[in-house]
């Protein structure tokens, strides 16, 4: 892979060779990060003294530290640190562990958190992990400094210290936003329980009007940025059936093509959150250039553009349709359909003259975690050892294609 510099090893000596760094020009990512050793599984570091492991610290606290001191090593290897972060990602599969974990986030990062998003899924990749945490970050340089920005209009949640917004060369990054202030949601948003709401814009229409309107708006101007220069968005609703009401909504408010995400999601921050959405943008005078690319895919396997800004292609979410159930001896099924994503991903990275080999960065939401073997026959069928960026996780069934095991969601380095 021209360019890419990737740190690997054997999963627990299993052939699953997994990408646990990848450094791809002036970009880190750190990506499906759990706390166990890659090699050992867990250490006692996580698990706790041996007969005690309620004892000291909780384990939720234990893994966050555990990731973070991982995550403080490896940059430092590719000559960077925890201070040139630039997005977060968290998944847990219980709101229990965010407390601690946040206890651990800042204890590492100390006044600077990267924009973050953090969301609950069914399971992790290991089946009692509290924490995936993922981090893009960049290699200290003149032109990649980090610009914080607080715009008024966009609040931190209490507890999070993140910051909403920042700016990095040519780049906006915007956390993770939903329609809530710093302590619930805000008003303007809420229905009362005893509301029938026939004919009106339920929760996720609401929501996701206001997120684009009152939060990520004002978060692009605070960056010198603007619609038209959005990349990609993350889109996370309570279910599959909600998504066609956030995309209408936000097609109606963003009629500029980007790469689009949805995930259905077990929980939010906020017990009322029904919407939260993440945001990557060009500032209005960047160098780089934003070019929509001409993709022949399938019918149906995404719902966004598939966008090219320089050296980053960020690819719209993928979903496989599922395959006739009645020759379901012939393949598993999340193979067959990793196959099916890894070939409009290779189809992607074409149309921007790069290879699927690039992927520096790939999410799997999974139907069941515990197929995930079948994706990595898929991608050591296409790709053979080379090294896996992944994180694998559960959101909640069923996935929005019809008989989907997966959606998945690539980065791929263009150079």
């Amino acid at each position: 892979m021209a360019g890419i510099e990737a740190k690997a090893v054997n999963l627990l000596g299993m052939p699953v060779p997994y990408a646990y760094a990848v450094k791809a020009g002036k970009w880190i990512f750190l990506t499906g990060h759990e706390a166990f050793d890659f090699e050992s599984g867990v250490p006692e570091a996580v698990a706790g003294p041996p007969g005690f492991p309620l004892y000291g610290r909780s384990r939720s606290r234990r893994e966050g530290d555990f990731i973070l001191q991982r995550m403080q090593r490896i940059l430092r290897e590719f000559g960077s640190d925890l201070a040139h972060a630039v997005r977060l990602d968290q998944y847990y599969p219980n709101p229990e562990a965010v407390a601690a974990y946040h206890l651990a986030r800042h204890a590492a990062f100390g006044d600077y958190i990267p924009p973050s998003t953090s969301v609950l899924m069914e399971r992790l990749f290991k089946a009692d992990s509290h924490i995936s945490m993922s981090m893009i970050a960049v290699v200290p340089a003149k032109d990649y400094e980090i610009g914080k920005l607080y715009p008024k209009e966009v609040p931190v949640p209490v507890g999070s210290f993140f910051v909403p917004a920042i700016t990095c060369n040519d780049f906006v990054f915007v956390a993770g936003q939903m329609a809530s202030d710093e302590n619930a949601l805000d008003a303007s948003v809420r229905l009362p329980k005893e509301t029938r709401n026939w004919g009106g814009p339920n929760a996720v229409r609401r929501q996701t009007e206001f997120i684009i309107k009152k939060r990520l708006e004002p978060a692009l101007k605070a960056g010198e940025s603007s619609w038209p220069n959005v990349l990609k968005a993350q889109i996370y609703v309570p279910t599959a059936a909600d998504i066609a009401d956030a995309l209408d909504v936000w097609q109606q408010h963003v009629p500029h093509p980007c790469a689009i995400t949805a995930v259905p999601t077990k929980g939010f921050g906020f017990v009322d959150g029904a919407v939260e959405i993440n945001l990557l943008a060009l500032r209005d005078g960047a160098k780089r250039r934003k070019e929509v690319l001409k993709v022949d895919l399938p019918p149906m396997v995404s719902y966004g553009a598939h966008v090219r800004a320089g050296e980053l292609l960020l690819a719209s979410g993928l979903m496989p349709l599922g395959g006739d159930e009645r020759f379901d001896g012939l393949a598993h099924p999340a193979q067959a359909q990793a196959l099916a994503a890894l070939a409009c991903a290779e189809r992607i990275a074409k149309a921007a003259g790069t290879s699927a080999a690039n992927i520096v960065r790939a999410q799997w939401f999974m139907a069941d975690a515990t197929e995930f073997a079948g994706v990595q026959l898929a991608w050591t069928s296409r790709f053979g050892s080379a090294p896996h960026p992944f994180v694998c996780v559960q959101p909640p069934a069923p996935l929005p294609a019809p008989g989907a095991a997966l959606t998945a969601d690539f980065w791929i380095y263009a150079p």
